[in-house]
């Protein structure tokens, strides 16, 4: 593999600081941060590649290397090593280049003061919401005085051609109506949504569409942000980047996917099924291509038989219809204008939107802590949401993210059991995936990473 070693000059990003923080920096890249910083910003780097397992990333670039170099002026980036695909003649592309401060701001400097300050007690729902609050605003995210127009884009980044050129098509058809996108800045149908709305920007004269990108440490390396991406954050965890989703955006349009949509479905169906959030407007629409008709029918069958018949509700069903999508899109974010206006609610925050603790905190997927998960209906329906989305978050995390995948090499398959009548929807629909090629990218073998025993 081409490599290539470069000294890296801040534009716009991170190029005033004061001594203070540059020294923060400085400290904070060296220590405990400086796995992440080097495993986010490689991700970065490697843009465009097929490859969707964190570990054989990492493997495949063992003498990349990147540190703060301190300035009279400032920082600059010395990489060493760097994929040579971020470079044009040289020169590193300035869209890579604005991802790699991004990393530094998110990583090192606001980690560094998360992780350091009193300010916030992560066993409170209030002071989680707050900090993703911080991390946002200091990536410039929260724009005030502008009408809700943001729309989340979730869906599989392994997906068939005719699916992604239907998520096109919907962003085409969202950007045209002036709306703009937020996915989960990978490939597949998070790149999709944001290059159709990237034309139709175009065709409407919006020149400053907005592209947002939000990930985590865990699986940046598997879904390395795409090129449309002009605003990247990362959240410092999964649910964190949840959170960071539906309190940014105004609301969400599913496309076909694996187990890592699945997981975005039932966090944002737990959230919504909880009673506080009752008369809360949030639009949310699955949909895809005729040929994916079969799968929302099995999404939508598994979701009847475990969280029942409130929580088909909450969605909309849209198939072949990208116009369609969007209008129903647009008429509902109107409602969730109004409803903020009589609220007194941010437009740039959803803080009503309440959020239960149980979706909230990080949950590591262990063997014993997937094995031991509650996967019964003898609890209330928002919760036994909370514990599905675990099993699946474990499933994405076996598959695809660096520390997962040590798990099963060295202890086998995760085992998950619960009852019966969740048990078999369940396996039938992960099979469905393997079925679909939903796990894994096209031509890569899937090996399952869990064993449903119960």
């Amino acid at each position: 593999m081409k490599t290539i070693d470069a000294l890296i000059t801040p534009e716009g990003k991170m190029d005033v600081l004061s001594k203070l923080e540059v020294d923060i920096l400085l400290n904070a890249s060296k220590g405990k941060f400086s796995e992440d910083f080097r495993a986010c910003s490689l991700a970065v780097l490697n843009t465009g590649s097929t490859e969707d397992s964190a570990k054989k990333v990492m493997e495949a670039n063992p003498d990349f290397r990147i540190e703060v170099i301190q300035q009279e002026r400032g920082i600059k980036l010395q990489v060493n090593n760097a994929p040579a695909q971020a470079f044009v003649d040289g020169d590193m592309i300035i869209g890579i280049k604005e991802h790699l401060f991004a990393v530094l701001r998110d990583i090192v400097f606001v980690g560094n003061f998360i992780d350091s300050s009193n300010r916030f007690d992560f066993t409170r729902s209030k002071d989680i919401t707050s900090a993703i609050f911080h991390i946002l605003r200091n990536a410039k995210v929260l724009v005030p005085e502008v009408m809700p127009n943001i729309v989340v884009c979730w869906g599989g980044h392994s997906i068939a051609r005719n699916e992604y050129d239907y998520t096109k098509e919907v962003g085409h058809q969202l950007g045209l109506r002036k709306l703009n996108i937020c996915t989960g800045c990978g490939p597949g149908a998070m790149k999709g949504p944001m290059k159709g709305a990237n034309i139709a920007h175009a065709k409407q004269r919006v020149y400053n569409g907005r592209y947002i990108g939000l990930t985590e440490p865990g699986i940046i390396a598997a879904e390395s942000p795409n090129p449309m991406v002009n605003e990247l954050v990362i959240l410092p965890d999964i649910e964190k980047r949840l959170e960071a989703f539906v309190r940014l955006g105004h609301g969400v349009i599913v496309f076909p996917g694996g187990p890592g949509t699945a997981e975005e479905i039932l966090y944002l169906l737990g959230i919504l099924l909880h009673p506080d959030n009752k008369e809360l407007p949030f639009p949310f629409i699955l949909t895809g291509p005729k040929e994916s008709e079969e799968y929302f029918k099995q999404i939508h069958h598994f979701i009847e038989v475990t969280l029942g018949f409130e929580a088909q509700q909450k969605y909309k069903i849209i198939i072949d219809d990208p116009e369609l999508v969007a209008r129903e899109m647009k008429n509902m974010i109107k409602a969730v204008s109004d409803f903020r206006c009589s609220t007194s609610d941010a437009f740039y925050y959803n803080w009503k939107l309440h959020i239960d603790k149980e979706f909230q905190m990080p949950f590591e997927p262990t063997h014993e802590n997937m094995a031991n998960l509650e996967l019964h209906k003898d609890q209330p329906i928002h919760l036994l949401a909370a514990n599905l989305r675990r099993a699946f978050s474990g499933i994405v995390a076996g598959n695809v993210k660096d520390d997962g995948i040590r798990r099963i090499e060295e202890h086998g398959k995760f085992q998950i059991s619960g009852d019966k009548e969740i048990m078999e929807p369940m396996d039938a629909l992960l099979q469905s995936f393997v079925e679909q090629f939903r796990m894994k990218l096209p031509g890569s073998e899937y090996i399952p990473c869990y064993e449903i025993v119960g």
